[in-house]
């Protein structure tokens, strides 16, 4: 037998975690690395936070699991916390990103189904996103490494240029229930939309009663700077998805909605065994205690706002390899000349942990709660690397 336990479908770095304190990681053999990846922005209290610490321990003593049959004390004061603090009437808690954006998928369709309009089922999206792994989220993509091999796909959806508002309004038919877009895409290279065409989208909703699905899978919980980067375009989605750093590494995700977008979402039409765990919603509760005002959300900016200047004052050192940096608050890329995701594993070697994005950028997610000192230590680190990196040569 040569296949692993592990089902391969991960290629799998040499990095071995095995602790982590703070922003640092820590191998088998003691290997310090300097976290500025957050297990792909979700570590965003860093490793082994007090407050989320705590709360996970105390709360697994208490009552782990029980139903969605039951009633939940805890999910209600949570989805109550989501209500009070965003633009949503109505949540739904999940196990990941991906199950929330099924969740909005879902919810869109049956908004329109519910108003006599069941044709209305189709979905635009945008070249280069990422929604996860799932047939559904597979089929709102156009990206070949995440459909090769799993025909046919879902039909219901169209996918179209991202950030070109032209061609979403040329997209939209008899057909359409909406649009889901990351405002920010984050496998795609860290690419912010336009505020023009964030906007542009919600006068399409609005003129033509269709939904606007936000995936702030990556965007959401402080990483951009404030608690949901919406709020950053002066507009409301109607529908949106949660995860990463909601359970600041507890797995968790929810799907937010208005009283109107959800209409169809009554008795039956969704579940989950998992979602909604006390367990989890204590994670979330705890994680929410930390970021969920505005002396917090200040330090996001301000160290996104110290890193940012620091890695542009960096480039022109090593302008061979760097191009330029982009992104919001701390979720930043670094725009590279060669593979970034050759670069990234070159890091590694140097107690860097990174991760590599399309259009050869390379992210920069450290979890929020870095200092200066951290922003100092990884630019001096990085620029050491690059000083040493040998760019491989062009196939």
């Amino acid at each position: 037998m040569t296949i692993t336990p592990l089902m391969p479908v991960y290629p799998r770095s040499p990095v071995r975690p095995v602790r982590g304190e703070g922003v640092y990681l820590y191998g088998e053999q003691g290997e310090q690395y300097l976290d500025f990846a957050s297990g792909i922005a979700v570590n965003l209290l860093g490793h082994g936070h007090p407050v989320l610490t705590k709360a996970i321990q105390d709360q697994a003593a208490t009552l782990v699991h029980v139903s969605n049959l039951y009633g939940s004390p805890q999910g209600e004061a949570f989805a109550q916390r989501l209500v009070d603090l965003t633009f949503a009437d109505t949540v739904f808690f999940t196990n990941s990103g991906v199950e929330a954006v099924e969740c909005a998928i879902k919810t869109a369709r049956r908004y329109h189904h519910h108003h006599g309009n069941p044709h209305k089922h189709k979905l635009i999206t945008f070249r280069n996103a990422f929604h996860g792994r799932t047939m559904a989220a597979i089929s709102a993509t156009d990206q070949p490494k995440m459909i090769d091999g799993f025909a046919p796909l879902l039909a219901g959806f169209e996918v179209v240029e991202f950030d070109n508002l032209e061609a979403a309004t040329a997209a939209v038919d008899e057909n359409t229930a909406g649009f889901l877009l990351e405002p920010v895409q984050g496998e795609g290279g860290i690419r912010p939309a336009s505020h023009e065409f964030i906007r542009g989208l919600r006068k399409l909703c609005d003129d033509n009663d269709l939904m606007l699905i936000f995936d702030e899978v990556q965007t959401g919980v402080a990483r951009t700077g404030t608690l949901y980067v919406y709020e950053q375009y002066g507009i409301t989605p109607d529908i949106m998805s949660s995860a990463k750093g909601i359970g600041g590494g507890f797995p968790m995700g929810a799907c937010l909605a208005t009283e109107k977008a959800a209409v169809g979402m009554g008795l039956g039409t969704h579940g989950t065994t998992y979602g909604g765990s006390p367990l989890a919603m204590a994670a979330g509760q705890a994680v929410f205690d930390v970021v969920a005002n505005d002396e917090f959300l200040a330090h996001v900016r301000a160290m996104g706002d110290r890193l940012r200047g620091a890695l542009e004052q960096m480039i022109p050192n090593h302008d061979h390899l760097f191009e330029s940096v982009r992104g919001l608050g701390l979720m930043l890329g670094i725009k590279m000349k060669s593979d970034s995701r050759a670069f990234v594993t070159y890091l590694r070697d140097h107690g860097l942990l990174a991760v590599a994005a399309g259009d050869n950028v390379m992210r920069v997610l450290p979890p929020l709660v870095i200092e200066e000192a951290h922003i100092t230590e990884f630019v001096e680190r990085l620029s050491e690397a690059a000083r040493k990196y040998e760019m491989p040569e062009a196939a």
